[in-house]
């Protein structure tokens, strides 16, 4: 497998870029955009030509994730939710407002603090249109916010507390059917019931077993299709590879690389994110977007990759 485009670097050195979260235009897939985080410095807005339209300096923002159609301040807007570890003992949520079409950000503030340091971070909107958050600590665990954007700025409410034995970071939900999936990064995926009234049971989804998937465990991400179908993709970070589980039964389906083709290869990723549906000329059966970690010379950047010819190789193994 090979990625199409890629992103302008970030601008920071080192260990700097680390998740990305995408927001697909339906009028005009083309003028798409990819929200990301460079964690020393603040949020990058992306073109799918990889093109950089923005930078929000914001300090140590780690995992980012958003939804469009969300009511804030009496208007639609699409949210963008990130993790704020700036303080290592006290976890914040991060608003902002994407204008899509200028790919621009706008501060909205910030949740007030819970303890411990903030690390992955995905949202999830019922079906009934309430929005709800998980920020995944650094030591494991998981608290649950409800997310009050109707006024000025959204309110963060924390609901309930899950917690998995180890460090965590990436987490994903099912929109569809409210499971939350969480990596654990040196023992493998665990699903939970995202609903606050559900007892907080983790239940095995894979493990590291050093061959279908390796530590750390790091990004995750979901292909919904139809009402409970679609793929579970993992970033299986210590083998540069990606493990796909086909939903909704979590059969082990395969895996895949990124290897160098128009631009360079990928390996060392952090987070990913992934959009079935018309991107565009390039990726007209959705797009995924991997943090590339070793991207030299130059620093770290995201590279977008053709979903639909990850699916056809899937089917054809």
């Amino acid at each position: 497998m090979t990625a199409a485009r890629e992103t302008e670097p970030v601008a920071s050195a080192d260990d700097a870029a680390d998740d990305p979260a995408i927001w697909r235009n339906r009028r005009r897939p083309a003028a798409s955009r990819i929200v990301a985080t460079d964690k020393k410095a603040g949020l990058h807005v992306f073109d799918l030509a990889g093109k950089r339209l923005s930078f929000t300096p914001a300090p140590r923002l780690n995992n980012v994730d958003l939804r469009d159609g969300v009511a804030v301040g009496g208007r639609e807007a699409v949210l963008v939710v990130a993790s704020d570890r700036s303080d290592p003992a006290a976890a914040r949520l991060a608003f902002f407002r994407l204008d899509p079409a200028a790919g621009t950000l706008a501060p909205l503030g910030r949740s007030a603090p819970v303890t411990g340091e903030a690390y992955g971070l995905c949202l999830w909107r019922r079906r009934d249109a309430g929005l709800h958050a998980f920020l995944v600590l650094k030591d494991g665990r998981i608290d649950q916010f409800a997310i009050a954007a109707g006024g000025t700025a959204p309110v963060a409410t924390l609901v309930r507390s899950l917690r998995v034995g180890s460090q965590a970071e990436g987490c994903v939900v099912d929109d569809r059917t409210g499971q939350l999936y969480v990596a654990e990064e040196d023992v493998g995926i665990w699903r939970f019931d995202a609903d606050a009234g559900a007892p907080g049971t983790a239940h095995e989804v894979a493990r590291v077993d050093g061959s279908r998937l390796t530590a750390d465990v790091e990004g995750l991400a979901l292909a919904p299709r139809g009402r409970r179908g679609g793929w579970l993709v993992a970033s299986s970070q210590g083998d540069n590879a990606y493990a796909v589980y086909r939903l909704p039964d979590l059969v082990y389906a395969g895996r895949f690389r990124i290897a160098a083709g128009a631009v360079g290869a990928v390996s060392e990723t952090d987070g990913i994110d992934l959009v079935p549906g018309d991107f565009g000329p390039d990726f007209r059966s959705g797009l995924l977007v991997a943090q590339d970690g070793d991207n030299l010379p130059a620093p770290q950047n995201f590279k977008l990759v053709d979903w639909g010819r990850v699916v056809r190789a899937l089917k054809a193994h």
